[in-house]
């Protein structure tokens, strides 16, 4: 089939390879001329390997072009895909109005538009629009949209719903993934479950807060709860509090929604408050270990991405650390895998004193303090005499409970977890 994908989103990009490799001809239109150029030298930037190959081999095979955004469409399109983020509506209210055609087209709404966005763009388009929310995972993305463990539909056309179908096939053979629902619904849905796993990480972290004036173990008690099948054990983990642009804007509509239908929900009010403060949680730690006073202390960051397998920062932990750091009078020193440059960026006036690093335990080397706040693997089994003997003072937080504490205190640290 020809296809087209509008959008420059991590999922846009996942969906044009992706569906270009199972042998659909499509074209990317990012809107993003920057952006345009890069991916012709086949790289993105995202950060995501599989997905770099990916492209590279789709574009040399010809299955896939980066096509101007202003372009027509091509005459024998068959369906169009909306991969846009949640600021850009407008824009595809106007493309849905200037690409109308003799040949009515699909539209396949993958954006993080708000519930009835997808209604509102059928109304214009001669076609059939139907909402299918992303579910891709930064760090995983490729693999996230070929094994998918569902897809979400909002359909009411089943002449749409076959094309639908059809088009993902490929991905769709060893069961039927579809879950097919009114668009209204599915746009809800996605929100929904963005919410009920936000609320599962904030209730945790809310117990693990507990666990500290407890002397409970929190992670004891993960395991525990997780064991109950009415639970399970998927985002009880708890710790420095989440970031990224899906998790966040997806409860804050939810929550938006609610409050414009005259739905008070003081629930998703406390799960992003509780997420502000945990992401806190680290520096109140270190702020009470040194009686409050932090002038002058060199503190270590392990992580700043907003999880493992990403460049991305957005809502990141890290920066609400950081900036309180700074306020005390704290110098940082910082390491991530892929995230440094665009720290860089973020912070491009710094109001406070910051060091880049290359290397995770030069960043250790004359700290009063090692915080680790983004559970990067390699950071999972450092070397803790190399540590011990290279920091100034051997204090080690554990922002997502990744070390055995027993273990940590035996090798000669002073050591705080979240509930631990």
């Amino acid at each position: 089939m020809e296809l087209c994908v509008y959008g420059d989103t991590l999922n846009a990009l996942v969906t044009a390879a992706a569906l270009a490799s199972t042998g659909h001809r499509v074209s990317l239109r990012t809107l993003n001329t920057e952006l345009d150029a890069q991916l012709q030298l086949g790289s993105t930037p995202f950060r995501e390997i599989e997905l770099e190959q990916l492209l590279r081999e789709q574009l040399d095979a010809g299955r896939l072009r980066i096509d101007a955004s202003n372009g027509a469409l091509p005459s024998d399109v068959t369906a169009v895909f909306y991969a846009f983020d949640e600021s850009s509506y407008e824009i595809a209210v106007e493309l849905t109005q200037r690409l109308q055609q003799s040949t009515p087209f699909l539209i396949v709404n993958q954006s993080a538009f708000p519930v009835g966005a997808t209604e509102a763009l059928q109304a214009l388009n001669q076609g059939a629009v139907v909402a299918m929310p992303e579910f891709v995972q930064e760090g995983a993305a490729v693999a996230s949209f070929i094994r998918p463990n569902r897809l979400l539909l909002g359909c009411d056309d089943k002449q749409a719903e076959l094309l639908v179908r059809e088009i993902f096939r490929p991905f769709n053979r060893q069961k039927d993934h579809f879950q097919v629902m009114l668009p209204r619904e599915a746009e809800f849905t996605k929100l929904a479950i963005t919410g009920m796993l936000a609320t599962r990480v904030s209730f945790m972290n809310d117990m693990a807060e507990l666990a500290d004036e407890l002397g409970v173990d929190i992670e004891s008690v993960r395991q525990g709860v997780g064991a109950d099948p009415r639970i399970g054990e998927a985002y009880l983990y708890p710790g420095s509090g989440f970031g990224g642009l899906g998790l966040s804007q997806n409860v804050t509509h939810l929550a938006g929604a609610l409050a414009s239908k005259g739905v008070k929900s003081t629930l998703l009010e406390q799960v992003l408050e509780i997420n502000e403060r945990q992401k806190e949680v680290m520096f109140r730690k270190l702020w009470h270990h040194y009686q409050t006073d932090l002038q002058g202390k060199t503190v270590a960051l392990w992580g700043v991405a907003f999880k493992p397998g990403t460049a991305r920062i957005d809502n990141a932990p890290a920066l609400a650390l950081i900036e309180a750091l700074w306020a005390q009078g704290a110098n940082v020193k910082v390491h991530d895998p892929q995230a440094l440059d665009m720290l860089k960026k973020h912070y491009t006036e710094p109001k406070g004193e910051i060091t880049y690093c290359n290397d995770m335990y030069q960043a250790a080397v004359d700290a009063d303090a090692l915080i680790v706040v983004t559970e990067w693997k390699p950071y999972w089994s450092p070397n803790f005499q190399q540590l011990k003997t290279e920091m100034a003072q051997p204090l080690i937080l554990d922002g997502r409970n990744i070390y055995e504490p027993s273990y940590v205190r035996a090798s000669g640290f002073t050591y705080y977890g979240v509930g631990r």
